[in-house]
């Protein structure tokens, strides 16, 4: 339920009109609800999005370089030194919105049932694109061009993808080098073993960057449904404990488990928590650091601008005999740190494929 009962001071069982609660009641009502609901489902993107919005259209990671320092006499200067690595990043910011309308009667006889429903559609409509557009931002590996109405175009940028790009230099290396973060695991789903680990690969990947510390890294692999049992029988895997079942004094626990969306399944030997995301097509797994700035940033208005952040009910429309409400929520996701995430296809050969729909 969306919880407007509650937020009215109305039991679910009764069966109150809308009308007889009167109009400023309601609209507070909504109101408090739908700020809780965007503080929830901005605690559930913290996998994917960094820390608090940004304002900005445009940025710029600065990187530090690679190699040695040079050997030098007594009487002799080391050449200048000049660190030169960059990457720009952009971007997206669009509108998204949708409107619940009823006639002068209808609206007349709408019970808190009703507008119950109506608001759980309109926060379920929010919730799949917010999604939608993550994944997409995710799993598409090349860059887009996006039409700022006020920017002209931005080049939003996908993760590490084998561009141009050079990135500091990977563990065991001291030259920077280009990157690709899409990769091709080389076998089915369905050949995935103690031989075929796509985990481990998909931590090597990310460890390079970001350190392989004692005790295990704090990564995250996310796969689809069509892969959990197939994953979840590798030698290597340790499940969550059942809540309904009290695990004897020689088995294995997983402890600490991270805020991820979906369900956590477990934890392997070699430090990857799995998380199944029934969302994700089921040929694809992305891993992330949890530690580490995650690899998108959500765009919104400027302050300056005073337009409201998250999902909002911007305005009502009354046009004899109908009454309408617009909702609106204005985002956009692009990728920024372009390290940080890894996705891998399961396929048997040839190159990365974007899914279909994204």
């Amino acid at each position: 339920m969306s919880g407007i009962y509650g937020a009215l001071g109305v039991n679910d069982t009764d069966r109150v009109f809308i009308n007889t609660l009167g109009q400023r009641v309601v609209y507070d009502a909504i109101s408090q609800l739908v700020t809780r609901y965007n503080a929830d489902i901005n605690a559930q993107m913290r996998a994917f999005v960094e820390g608090a919005p940004t304002e900005n259209f445009k940025e710029r990671y600065k990187l530090p370089g690679g190699g040695r320092l040079q050997r030098v006499g007594n009487q002799s200067q080391p050449g200048a030194v000049k660190s030169t690595g960059q990457w720009d990043v952009a971007y997206p910011l669009e509108s998204f919105a949708g409107s619940i309308a009823a006639g002068r009667v209808d609206y007349a006889y709408m019970t808190t049932e009703d507008l119950d429903r109506h608001l759980q559609t309109v926060m379920i409509q929010d919730t799949n694109t917010r999604r939608y557009e993550i994944l997409k931002a995710l799993l598409n590996n090349s860059a887009r061009t996006f039409s700022d109405p006020l920017n002209g175009s931005l080049s939003v940028q996908p993760l590490a993808n084998g561009d141009s790009v050079v990135y500091p230099p990977a563990l065991g290396s001291e030259s920077e080098a280009t990157d690709d973060h899409y990769l091709v695991s080389g076998y089915a789903a369905s050949s995935i073993s103690d031989t075929n680990n796509p985990l481990k690969t998909i931590r090597d990947e990310l460890e390079e960057h970001f350190g392989a510390p004692t005790g295990g890294s704090n990564l995250a692999v996310l796969i689809s449904s069509a892969q959990t049992s197939k994953i979840t029988d590798l030698t290597e895997f340790n499940r969550v404990t059942d809540r309904m079942i009290i695990p004897g004094a020689n088995t294995d626990q997983v402890t600490g488990m991270p805020q991820l969306p979906g369900r956590i399944l477990g934890r392997t030997d070699s430090g990857v928590t799995v998380a199944e995301w029934r969302w994700l097509p089921s040929d694809y797994m992305i891993g992330i650091v949890l530690d580490a700035p995650p690899p998108l940033k959500m765009r919104v208005d400027p302050a300056y601008t005073n337009l409201p952040r998250g999902l909002t009910l911007v305005t009502e429309d009354l046009e004899h005999p109908f009454k309408t409400s617009f909702w609106e929520d204005r985002f956009g996701f692009g990728v920024g740190n372009r390290l940080n995430g890894v996705v891998m296809q399961l396929k048997t050969n040839g190159s990365y494929e974007i899914p279909s729909g994204y």
